[in-house]
């Protein structure tokens, strides 16, 4: 398995409530049928120090703390859960529903739920074990199982403990954005690594090309570049995706172009339908995007948290500036590593697929355009995205995105001409816009 195909799989896994709790109950169960018949087998052999630790009770009352670990800890896991789809609800109300995947994608929620469902499951198949006197044989009582089971549920309770404090921290807004702008990073690591060299020029599409309809509708969340490079290679073609990651492909409707490798005049209807197949099985699409391939996504997040932000119904402009400090840190982080598409070539050195990806200035006007939308009204948020500008022109050394940035600052200063300020804002903010356009790198 690939590292992407690894990647796309772990973000899948990791997002979802279910598996890890799954697995806790499958191995609790195992325990519990296993540990019983440990404990007939070592119980008088223990050493004096360690069976004195043990459960010393009768069946019956093994059975009943059993029991009451079981109705407790189900009670329990029921609040959890409650709670759990309670912050969902606030996150989606008040910041964005695109936060969701922030919250399912927690550890340790995952972790007190596979421990509250596993403590449930190992006392109930303990609970089978214990028996009374009969004809048909003499009591048995596991003490080592039913003590683990105790153990487990003091760390249950723990653990309820720990999980009220964990959420409490994780509905705050800079909890969230922090997560988001960490998960954003190493996306960006993984599609614009450190040193990645400016993109050669892209070969043009000659003629004789062929549009690649989309066989299924979806978010595009991934591409196989091996497979893509391998198809394009057979065909003896060139192969451009022309949708960025992130993208909404809809069925029927051409999302790549592919074109013969010159001198051929075309590429033979034969090959057309293959190579639409080969590039239709190298997309991955999804009902939702995911931060895997896609480096927009991080940007759209955190942009729709300070577009909400700023709404009349919730007006918290304070938050909007605390988003365009994240944002302006991702953009001063991207400043040095050339974003922009992929191109994959052969082992001649000859370029068969183009991949589209973001540019700077879409990125740019991803972080900035619906806040300056929104918050064109708020000196201190325009305040703010001056001063963005001004830091990711510092970070842009060599000057590759000065029109971008320059254009941006116009826009800003469209806005501020046509707002409605006091004589003094509106003096600050063509200061503050002066001193950005004077700025060294632009």
């Amino acid at each position: 398995m690939t590292n992407g195909r690894m990647a796309r799989v772990w973000d899948m896994l990791r997002t979802q409530l279910w598996p890890l709790p799954a697995a806790a109950v499958v191995v609790a169960v195992i325990l519990g049928g296993a540990l019983p018949a440990l404990d007939a087998a070592v119980d008088d052999q223990l050493p004096e120090g360690v069976a004195v630790l043990l459960f010393s009770g009768g069946p019956e009352a093994a059975r009943a703390v059993l029991q009451t670990i079981a109705g407790s800890l189900i009670t329990v896991t029921s609040l959890t859960f409650s709670l759990t789809v309670v912050t969902l609800q606030l996150a989606s109300g008040q910041f964005s529903p695109r936060l969701l995947r922030t919250f399912t994608s927690d550890g340790f929620v995952h972790a007190t739920l596979a421990l509250f469902l596993a403590t449930f499951a190992f006392a109930l198949a303990v609970l089978r074990s214990v028996r009374t006197e009969s004809s048909q044989g003499p009591s048995f009582v596991p003490e080592l199982s039913v003590t683990v089971a105790y153990a487990l549920a003091i760390a249950s309770i723990m653990s309820l403990v720990l999980f009220l404090a964990h959420l409490t921290r994780e509905i705050r807004v800079e909890t969230m954005m922090r997560r988001v702008t960490g998960e954003t990073r190493d996306s960006m690591d993984r599609v614009f690594p450190a040193g990645r060299p400016a993109p050669p020029p892209e070969p043009t599409a000659e003629s004789g090309g062929v549009r690649i309809l989309c066989s299924h509708s979806g978010f595009l969340t991934a591409a196989n570049k091996k497979a893509l490079l391998q198809a394009a290679v057979e065909a003896d073609a060139v192969i451009r995706v022309d949708r960025e990651p992130g993208s909404s492909l809809i069925e029927g409707t051409p999302f790549a172009t592919a074109w013969p490798l010159a001198p051929k005049p075309a590429l033979p209807p034969e090959a057309s339908d293959q190579l639409r197949e080969k590039i239709n099985a190298a997309v991955e699409t999804n009902s939702e995007r995911t931060n895997v391939q896609d480096v927009g996504y991080g940007f759209r997040q955190l942009a729709d948290v300070a577009a909400r932000a700023l709404s009349p119904g919730i007006n918290d402009p304070t938050t909007a500036m605390h988003v365009l400090g994240h944002l302006s840190g991702l953009l001063c982080r991207l400043a040095d590593r050339n974003p922009g598409p992929d191109l994959l070539a052969d082992d001649d050195g000859t370029v068969r697929v183009i991949l589209a990806q973001p540019g700077f200035g879409d990125l740019l006007e991803l972080a900035v355009g619906q806040v300056r939308l929104y918050g064109i009204r708020d000196p201190a948020v325009v305040g703010r995205l001056l001063f963005l500008l001004q830091e990711v022109s510092w970070c842009d050394k060599n000057g590759l995105y000065r029109h971008q940035i320059r254009e941006q600052l116009e826009r800003l200063r469209g806005a501020i001409d046509a707002g409605t300020y006091l004589p003094a804002e509106r003096s600050r903010l063509t200061d503050l816009a002066d001193a950005v356009e004077n700025s060294p790198n632009l």
